[in-house]
């Protein structure tokens, strides 16, 4: 198979304009011409649009401007690295995840655990990049909202920038049911329904010296705290621990990790806020990695308005453990 070689990474000699269409309105500038340059490293994209040679309708911008459709983005003469072909189809084929649902507006992704949503801090490459390999032709593919690396479920990626607000205005305004499966440690007392406690984060210093984003419960009169709201049901009893349904109606980080360790029931497995005596027994019992997994998610379709319910299976090294726990529980 010919490989497919993207033509805009070329040289040039002058300065050239670029337009935005009407997909990519609200984008940030660095995002924008990280897209629209390709063959330039971000680090390059970052120093032109520093030292003032991008313009935005001749008026100098910012890393984090908004472009809009119809502006004019100046972009000085640049020399580009050569293309890297891409084989689109093995890409494809060897990418580590399924897809639930996709149309020419959205993609739901079944993101497996271990796997960053994007690449940064010593990772090279997340779902987005690999699905942006595979995808070289595709105009827009962005990030509707993201998952922790170890958290495994729907993930959306909105190939227009319609559908990409329209969603993410959506998660803004508390209409979606955005549903995990969490187990916990011990028994959930099944009265207790809301958590509704304040969220604070923060950069700790880990003891390799490196800082890593940090979160934790502050009171409703801490200034610095964002109201995080989860809605929480018992699902079953897993022996001696409890196999939640979380419903998040605010998306915090770390929000339903930090909510169930501030009760007293840490989620299983996790390695910044649970238990790491019992994490580190439940090793031998097969869960290797934190029992969190983004089940259900129940968005109106950006362009029709439907509403979706969007549906992934628990994965099989968790269903194997409810399993060895409870050998004649059924399957979730």
């Amino acid at each position: 198979m010919k490989p497919i070689i993207d033509t805009a990474m070329t040289e040039t000699s002058s300065a050239r304009i670029l337009v935005v269409d009407e997909d990519s309105a609200g984008q940030r500038l660095d995002n924008f011409l990280i897209r629209h340059l390709k063959g330039m490293p971000k680090t390059g994209v970052y120093r032109i649009i520093r030292t003032g040679e991008v313009r935005i309708n001749k008026g100098r911008a910012q890393a984090d401007s908004r472009v809009e459709a119809g502006d004019q983005i100046r972009v000085p003469p640049l020399r580009l690295s050569p293309p890297k072909p891409v084989i689109a189809a093995s890409m494809s084929k060897t990418d580590p995840f399924r897809i639930l649902f996709e149309d020419d507006h959205l993609i739901a992704l079944d993101k497996p655990s271990g796997l960053a949503v994007h690449g940064g801090s010593g990772i090279s490459q997340g779902v987005i990049e690999r699905l942006r390999a595979s995808r070289p032709q595709a105009a827009v593919l962005e990030l509707v909202h993201r998952l922790d690396r170890e958290t495994s479920g729907v993930l959306l990626v909105a190939k227009k920038r319609s559908a990409l607000r329209n969603i993410q205005d959506q998660f803004r305004g508390r209409e979606t049911g955005k549903t995990y499966l969490a187990m916990a440690k011990g028994q959930w007392p099944s009265n207790k329904k809301v958590v509704d406690i304040p969220l604070f984060k923060y950069q700790a210093m880990t003891p390799s010296g490196e800082t890593e984003r940090r979160v934790q419960v502050v009171p409703e009169s801490d200034p610095r705290g964002q109201r995080a709201i989860s809605l929480v049901k018992v699902a079953r009893l897993v022996g001696p621990h409890s196999l939640l349904e979380v419903v998040i109606k605010t998306g915090r980080t770390h929000q339903i990790r930090v909510h169930l360790c501030s009760q007293g029931h840490p989620i299983l497995g996790d390695d910044k806020y649970g238990d790491f005596a019992l994490n580190k027994a439940l090793q031998s019992e097969g869960l290797k990695r934190m029992f969190l997994h983004a089940w259900k998610l129940q968005p109106k379709h950006p362009h029709t308005g439907q509403p979706m319910s969007l549906i992934s299976t628990l994965p099989a090294d968790l269903q194997q453990f409810i399993h060895h726990v409870e050998p004649d529980s059924p399957p979730i």
